[in-house]
């Protein structure tokens, strides 16, 4: 009947029309909400084959979330405000089965939230996701772990009152020798300096050492003995070479050769020697030999001109941040910053395709494909933004001009159904 096909296209029409209603009171309730990402509903016609007659067949809708759509960023005061500026998601997981610990932890992803330590230090939201990443090593190096599945990522800790200290494992020094005490005639005192370094426990520690000049009967020697104490290991020796400086017109002054007596042996390929002081080892740069910028003899002063170490003392953790890359680093109130995490970047073949869940978060499926963990900015990625939130994808001057097309289809498909209501009526009327 093609006066019932119609009634029953003009009540398709009410459905359909009804679901466009439904998203774009979604997408205007939640224009404040940071990271929604806007619902559409599409139309798609019905096509009956009715013989030699037309038969309406109506209309049907699908509503989906386009999450590949990004909201515009905007800046906040807070560290741990974090949105990702391009493709891919954060991954999270609930505070729920962080507590419950009962193995591996269920992933979600999201685009933007606000994460804040827990009375645990556990980077969480005001909704219960927390934040996960990669645990770096001591030395603020990531493992390797594999990029397709969630082994190694761990809910991310910050405990704000932890104290850390920075042990010293690299030295580089810079001195002149007079070399006028190398020279028949002079005194044979020696030269000696005191270097502050850093130990396992953030205590201070020295190395002293002294220069000791070769007195020649008659000439120049120009050679020094150079003797090396720890304060961490009782003021022992750990090493003892004997230093011979060029006095060519090319080379004059820079080191021409070192010969080890004791301790770790001198690498005349980076200049460093391998010293091992009370806490471990310890890298002491003088120079390459024929280098200018390390142990030098020249004029008749004895000079210092640069000491460059690694390591700090004990600091009390005051704040963390997350560079575009997703390292996650404690900064502490000593100057001094450490990597503890990285944050990848969870990317799928089809964004869209991922299954929406409550408090902007998303499941991957297999509409979307199996998803990858990318270093942030790699491959397609984007980058992490800290100190930022992504906005509402919801346009509402767009909103509002789907909403009067909306109420004028939904006004329409009703009074396609009250004029068949009047036509059924005119036939019934037929017989009387």
């Amino acid at each position: 009947m093609t006066i019932s096909s119609s009634l029953n296209a003009g009540v398709s029409g009410l459905n359909a029309n009804a679901t466009r209603l439904a998203t774009i009171s979604d997408n205007i309730a939640n224009s404040g909400t940071f990271g929604y990402k806007r619902a559409e509903a599409d139309f798609h016609s019905l096509v009956l084959n009715g013989g030699g007659s037309y038969s309406a067949g109506g209309v049907r809708s699908t509503a989906h979330r386009l999450i590949d759509e990004r909201g515009p960023l905007v800046t906040t005061s807070n560290s741990t405000d974090i949105a990702v500026s391009g493709r891919g998601m954060l991954p999270v997981t609930t505070a729920v089965a962080v507590k419950n610990a009962n193995g591996s932890l269920p992933m979600s992803l999201m685009s933007t939230a606000s994460f804040r330590p827990d009375s645990e230090g556990v980077l969480t939201t005001q909704t219960g996701m927390v934040l996960m990443g990669w645990r770096a090593n001591a030395d603020g190096s990531i493992p390797v772990f594999p990029r397709g599945t969630i082994d190694g990522l761990q809910p991310v800790r910050v405990s704000i009152n932890q104290s850390e200290g920075d042990p010293t494992t690299a030295m580089s020094l810079g001195v002149n020798l007079p070399a006028t005490d190398t020279e028949a005639g002079a005194d044979g005192a020696p030269q000696a300096m005191s270097i502050e370094y850093f130990g396992n426990l953030g205590t201070s520690e020295n190395l002293s050492i002294s220069f000791a000049p070769t007195v020649p009967a008659t000439g120049a020697s120009n050679e020094w003995t150079m003797i090396i104490r720890d304060s961490a290991s009782n003021d022992a020796i750990i090493g003892e070479y004997v230093l011979t400086f060029d006095s060519s017109r090319t080379d004059g002054g820079t080191l021409q050769s070192v010969a080890t007596t004791s301790g770790g042996a001198y690498d005349s390929g980076t200049g460093t020697l391998s010293l091992t002081v009370g806490g471990g080892p310890l890298d002491l740069t003088i120079g390459k030999l024929g280098d200018p910028t390390g142990l030098t003899q020249l004029s008749d002063s004895f000079a210092p001109v640069s000491i460059v170490k690694d390591g700090s003392p004990v600091g009390n953790l005051t704040s963390v941040e997350v560079d575009s890359n997703g390292f996650l680093s404690a900064i502490y109130d000593i100057g001094f910053t450490r990597t503890l995490y990285q944050i990848p970047l969870v990317d799928v073949p089809n964004p869209n395709g991922l299954i929406s869940e409550n408090n902007q978060t998303y499941k991957v499926s297999p509409k979307s494909g199996s998803f990858f963990l990318w270093d942030a900015g790699d491959g397609p990625t984007g980058e992490v933004v800290g100190f930022a939130r992504e906005e509402s994808a919801t346009d509402v001057a767009h909103e509002l001009t789907q909403l009067i097309q909306t109420q004028r289809a939904y006004s329409s498909n009703a009074k396609v159904i009250q004029t068949v209501d009047e036509m059924l009526q005119e036939t019934t009327n037929i017989k009387r």
